[in-house]
């Protein structure tokens, strides 16, 4: 790779619809990727870009009317580059522009020091202010050499006409997404670009201050995908994680996919010391030889109406159900399952006769209650607050899984996640509010980030105002509680919720309707969308949002022996007193001080 090299020149386009550009006579039209970097030098701006499409022209009708016998090479190469040529389309995501200051830098002399900036290599912080620019390439140089702060931009404009397009180096992307032992910035590697060898990094910061998600169809690798990025957040200390394993593959290990069977570590066996395991089929945990998960049960006077709601449809229960639910509710308080269970026929009439309750109604409700006897984690009462003990936990920086082993069905899922997402959140509130009134950073609650499986099951249309998730995703970042939603049919998840999505990693998907949905509040989405759908089927994700300067396609990070060696290796710093009261400082402008 020649990046020195201009592969095409800029030949019509707009801002809203990206650019066009046609390839030079001797650059291979097969070479071009969609999802590729590329890089166009305007005349006073510097524009990052994504490939979007590939396309073959022709500069006259006739060529194609009359083709080239396809042994006769001659004929071929003297249309090549002349009578046919290669096209690709562009779709500018930032811009650099540099002012010219009293010294004479301008942009011409900005884009000369490219060539040299290229060859540096940037492996460690400790080299990163020795005086050598060669690592950050344009923007690195022209910050030295003027001491003028240098900003990535929105793009507001397009380069003009033949402007000369090129490869991306390693100093365009360390530039745009920075490096990953970045003193100053909680980066982590989550992969690589498709052609190049060099990280592409997340700001795990941004990540964690904005509900995320990762999609992608079965089979694409979003469970290996979510271990990176969970890994990523405990490594680096960003937040502390909640996360709801229902098949029980996050916390101490999980089979891969493939004709030969082996496992991969888990949370636990990475960060034994950080990482706690709950779970709620100790039994099952057992005999897969988690031997210190801890054990994690409910109680009946835990359950509220609208967590009966969300599972209305698995109990097929009817609305009339529901509301006799609120009115037993309103008459026994906490207890209303255990008397409703406990209630004869007889029973049953004297409270309709009292109460204006519909009978049938409330029988219809009994007999699909008890089905909850069935799940193993259910009693009438807890001799101890377990979902404190979480509590407890997520407090003391640690990381916590909760395992659901055979009770992993939707039923079971739905309900003891809403129960104990609910408490969890009842409690940040409390907290983020007393925050708000002392404005003392060592109130300032923990960060914490829940992830959740199925998400479309919790954040659909019909049951998103019913779920402590919809009301955690609509929040945002304003009680400290975010989350991490992993899901094979974003489609299924309410738009509302969708344009709230901070940051999407999405592997590859083949629905036209999920990729559409992918793409709900983002400006621009439809340049990406052929980006998306020719992804591959492995290891391979479109990342866009809150937490990557633009968006970006890279061969994910491999999950395996040389990661763990890496993300057990790195002594990745404590944060200093400064940057905690930084984070204070900038907590309390978000919310409003």
């Amino acid at each position: 790779m020649n990046l020195d090299k201009p592969l095409g020149s800029v030949i019509q386009g707009s801002l809203s619809k990206g650019l066009e550009v046609r390839l030079h006579p001797d650059i291979s039209v097969e070479e071009m990727r969609v999802g590729k970097f590329l890089v166009v030098r305007g005349a006073r701006s510097q524009f990052f870009c994504l490939l979007t499409d590939v396309a073959l022209g022709t500069t006259s009708d006739r060529i194609l009317v009359n083709p080239p016998h396809p042994e006769d090479d001659f004929m071929q190469a003297v249309l090549a580059g002349s009578g046919t040529y290669g096209r690709i389309e562009l779709a500018p995501m930032l811009m650099l522009t540099p002012e010219t200051d009293d010294r004479g830098w301008s942009p011409d002399s900005l884009l000369n020091t490219q060539g040299n900036a290229n060859q540096g290599n940037r492996k460690t912080p400790e080299n990163s202010n020795n005086g050598q620019n060669s690592n950050n390439g344009a923007l690195a140089s022209y910050q030295a050499q003027t001491g003028a702060p240098m900003e990535l931009l929105p793009v507001k404009t397009i380069p003009s006409h033949f402007s000369q397009v090129y490869d991306a180096s390693e100093a365009d992307f360390r530039a745009v997404f920075g490096w990953e032992d970045d003193p100053h910035r909680r980066n982590f590697a989550i992969g690589q670009p498709l052609d190049m060898e060099v990280p592409v990094c997340i700001d795990l910061d941004r990540f964690v201050e904005r509900s995320n998600g990762v999609f992608g169809k079965s089979g694409t690798g979003k469970s290996f995908l979510t271990r990176l990025l969970l890994s990523g957040i405990i490594r680096k200390q960003a937040a502390v994680n909640l996360i709801f394993d229902m098949h029980s593959e996050y916390g101490w290990e999980a089979a891969t996919e493939g004709k030969q069977f082996s496992t991969v570590k888990g949370l636990r066996q990475l960060f034994p010391g950080q990482v706690e395991i709950y779970t709620l089929d100790p039994e099952s945990t057992r005999r897969r030889g988690v031997r210190d998960a801890q054990e994690l049960y409910l109680g009946y006077d835990q359950i509220e109406v609208e967590d009966i709601s969300l599972v209305a449809r698995d109990l097929n229960l009817s609305e009339a159900s529901i509301e006799n639910a609120i009115i037993l509710r309103n008459e026994f308080g906490k207890s209303w399952i255990t008397q409703l269970l406990s209630m004869s026929n007889e029973d049953i009439q004297m409270f309709c006769d009292e109460k204006r309750g519909n009978k049938s109604s409330i029988m219809a409700l009994q007999r699909k209650l008890i089905r909850l006897d069935e799940l193993k984690y259910m009693r009438n009462s807890c001799p101890h607050n377990y979902v404190g003990r979480i509590l407890d936990a997520l407090n003391a920086g640690k990381h916590v899984v909760i395992e659901f082993g055979s009770q992993s069905n939707m039923l079971s899922y739905m309900l003891a996640t809403n129960v104990i997402s609910r408490r969890i959140h009842g409690s940040y509130v409390q907290k983020a509010e007393q925050f708000l009134q002392t404005k003392d950073p060592g109130d300032r609650p923990r960060q914490l980030v829940i992830t959740i499986e199925e998400a479309h099951r919790f954040l659909d249309s019909a049951t998103v105002r019913q779920t402590i998730f919809g009301t955690i995703a609509r929040e945002m970042r304003k009680y400290f509680v975010t989350l991490l939603v992993v899901d094979q049919r974003p489609s299924g998840i309410d738009n509302e919720v969708m344009s709230q999505v901070g940051t999407r990693i999405t592997a590859l998907l083949n629905d036209d309707k999920d990729i559409e949905a992918i793409f709900t509040g983002v400006s621009g989405g439809q340049n990406l969308r052929s980006v998306l759908s020719k992804l591959d089927s492995k290891q391979q994700a479109l990342i866009l949002g809150h937490a990557v300067p633009m968006p970006v396609v890279v061969r994910t990070r491999p999950y395996d022996e040389a990661f763990y060696r890496e993300i057990g290796d790195v002594a990745w710093d404590e944060m200093d007193d400064d940057t905690v009261l930084k984070a204070a400082e900038s907590a309390k402008a978000d919310l409003g001080f």
